[in-house]
């Protein structure tokens, strides 16, 4: 056997081995490996650093996941300290440790009273998916075990897995097999795309009442559950009208529907809230969580319940038969203590909605608001999104529109900056800890790489 060679490599064999080996998520492998992929090498703060030396500016959080940055020394002795203590146990055979106790103690005390109990996932797809089974078992329990239908929206993204690429609404991942029965999907509230000649606010009561009008030609009778992101992530940041949610909240509780917020992208302070949901103004009876709950730097995702279901499971439900190999890890819990007691105790949360959150949204519509090629710009803490538009006026997207953003984001790269592009979007999240220096060379990279997409199409 030849073992291989630790010391470094250049970017080309790193390169060749990752297009032998790798296949990645959401592009296409041969094109991606005539190129070559990007090999991050260092972290650091808010910046990334490439095998080549080249910095780059982290504008999307790794994945909408480092809140705190890379390099963070409390995450890293956190993990440390925990595997020299206790690097594994399971959650099975009756048994539990310290860590994770802690971790619940913790997150609950910044959850609202009205939520009581977690279910410890590895990540946010497998949340969902213990969203899907918690849900039906939780209407077996209380005697109604026909509500099984699980209604989502198109475009929602919940995952990656079978039940949660169901559940979410992206075409192209059911093509590929992902879609179950008993799942349903109503439009999204994306005003800028869907609104026509309505108002914000008649659009986002008419998006609502969609998932009336999907309830009651299902049946109330057999619809289990509503689960949405409160503001739309893998789907372009849409922020949907301010009567959207309350409306939405009004329909489930009238016809008996489980409200279920998808917060793995929103949660632990994107918006300046702890959690999305309370930004918008409603009360979900579950939230998913992950990504910002350790930062990234471990896996950890999880589903918080409310009191409601967490008591029928509880009290009648008698054996819950779901389990997973790492839910609860020690070395994750750990760091997902320190996390949260580093948003919370620094202050992060407070600082995203009363100072920086509302600098970079002021920056963005300064810069954009009159700018040829945006149509829009929404958001709210440190997560927005610019709309490429042909008119701005009459809303009319670019026929073009995915080819024009993702060359956006690719000039992003030349110009050492990392933000995404969804359909026609521009998107961008950086870290919480994001100093209002960083967000003005965030806002200024993005202006550069709209003018030069602008200049490279002949679009301006």
């Amino acid at each position: 056997m030849t073992l291989p060679n630790n010391s470094a490599r250049s970017t080309r064999e790193y390169q060749a081995l990752d297009a032998a080996h790798h296949i990645h998520a959401f592009l296409d492998q041969k094109a991606l490996n005539e190129k070559g992929a990007l090999v991050i090498a260092k972290g650091q703060g808010l910046n990334l650093w490439d095998t080549e030396g080249k910095r780059y500016l982290d504008g999307m959080s790794g994945l909408w996941c480092t809140a705190l940055g890379y390099g963070r020394a409390d995450l890293n002795a956190a993990a440390s300290r925990q595997l020299e203590e206790l690097p594994y146990y399971n959650l099975f055979f009756h048994t539990t440790h310290p860590r994770v106790i802690e971790l619940s103690e913790l997150l609950f005390s910044l959850l609202p009273d009205h939520y009581s109990h977690a279910i410890y996932t590895n990540s946010g797809s497998e949340a969902n998916e213990v969203l899907i089974r918690s849900v039906r078992r939780y209407w077996q329990v209380v005697g109604k075990p026909q509500k099984k239908i699980m209604i989502g929206r198109w475009n929602g993204y919940h995952g990656s897995t079978l039940g949660s690429t169901a559940l979410g609404g992206m075409g192209f991942m059911h093509e590929m097999g992902g879609m179950l029965p008993d799942f349903a999907h109503i439009g999204e509230p994306y005003y800028f795309a869907e609104g026509g000649d309505l108002s914000e606010e008649a659009f986002g009561l008419k998006a609502a009442r969609e998932l009336e009008d999907k309830i009651l030609e299902l049946g109330a009778e057999n619809v289990a559950a509503f689960v949405a992101e409160p503001f739309q992530g893998a789907g372009g940041m849409i922020f949907p009208p301010a009567s959207y949610w309350a409306e939405v909240q009004r329909i489930c509780r009238q016809y008996d529907v489980l409200l279920c917020a998808d917060e793995v992208i929103g949660g632990f302070g994107r918006t300046g809230e702890w959690f999305a949901h309370q930004h918008f103004g409603f009360q979900p009876d579950t939230l998913t969580i992950a990504k910002g709950l350790t930062s990234g730097y471990i896996p950890m995702g999880g589903l918080v319940l409310g009191k409601r279901i967490a008591d029928a499971l509880v009290q009648e439900g008698g054996v819950f038969a779901h389990g997973l190999t790492y839910a609860g890890h020690p070395v994750a819990a750990a760091v997902a203590i320190a996390n949260l007691t580093a948003l919370r105790d620094e202050g992060i949360v407070t600082q995203v909605k009363n100072d920086t959150g509302p600098y970079l949204q002021q920056l963005l519509r300064e810069t954009f608001q009159d700018h040829p090629l945006i149509g829009d710009v929404q958001g709210a803490g440190l997560v927005a999104a610019l709309q490429f538009a042909e008119d701005k006026v009459s809303r009319k997207r670019f026929a073009n529109e995915n080819d024009i953003a993702w060359h956006c984001r690719t000039v992003g790269f030349d110009e050492g900056l990392i933000i995404r592009s969804t359909l026609g979007r521009m998107i961008m999240a950086p870290a919480l800890v994001a100093t209002r220096a960083e967000l003005e060379e965030l806002v200024d990279k993005t202006r550069r790489a709209v003018d030069r997409t602008g200049r490279d199409l002949n679009l301006m």
